[in-house]
């Protein structure tokens, strides 16, 4: 189930600190500045902080999965100020949504990844009615991990992804009964 794409520019949605909508063009400083941080990039198999030119076909991807399905990662903010973002996509690989998060580093470590992920899982679930999310981590990213497990992920196995080893979780909301 997706939304017509003509009103996907609309859906909006609040979480007890966060505003989470879809991303636009008046983002690509804010991302380019973000994929470039090297702490946010530290786990892929290739560390390399995106170009500018890289970040502008992120975005692209992330507004036509948006027309395309209508829904997608939202653009993240607290208090008014973009932060990140995060949300669940349909997955390419899996029979599922997949759901990613990528915040600001300095707003690690206050609980945004847990909130807007738990936003992210209950769209998916309720809105959409999916009922399995997958997530994708490195090994060495205890903190998404942790945040997975927060939101009641479990670890599948294990997969390759982009050439290097990635733990595959997942939440299966039949099993919870939705």
């Amino acid at each position: 189930m997706s939304h017509p794409a003509s009103d996907f520019r609309n859906l909006i949605i609040h979480t007890s600190r966060l505003t989470l909508r879809p991303p636009d063009q008046r983002d690509l400083s804010f991302m380019t500045a973000l994929f470039a941080k090297p702490e946010l990039v530290a786990h892929r198999p290739d560390p390399t902080p995106d170009s500018r030119v890289v970040t502008k076909a992120r975005l692209a991807r992330e507004i036509s999965h948006w027309r395309k399905f209508g829904f997608g990662r939202w653009a993240a903010e607290a208090d008014g100020e973009l932060i990140g973002f995060g949300g669940v996509t349909q997955s390419e690989h899996y029979d599922a949504l997949n759901l990613s998060y990528h915040l600001d580093p300095a707003f690690w470590r206050r609980g945004y990844a847990v909130e807007l992920a738990r936003a992210a899982v209950s769209y998916g679930t309720v809105h959409l009615r999916r009922s399995r999310i997958v997530g994708l981590v490195r090994p060495v990213n205890g903190a998404s991990r942790r945040v997975l497990e927060k939101c009641g992920f479990v670890q599948e196995g294990m997969v390759e992804l982009h050439g290097a080893p990635t733990m595959l979780f997942s939440l299966r909301t039949d099993v919870l009964g939705r």
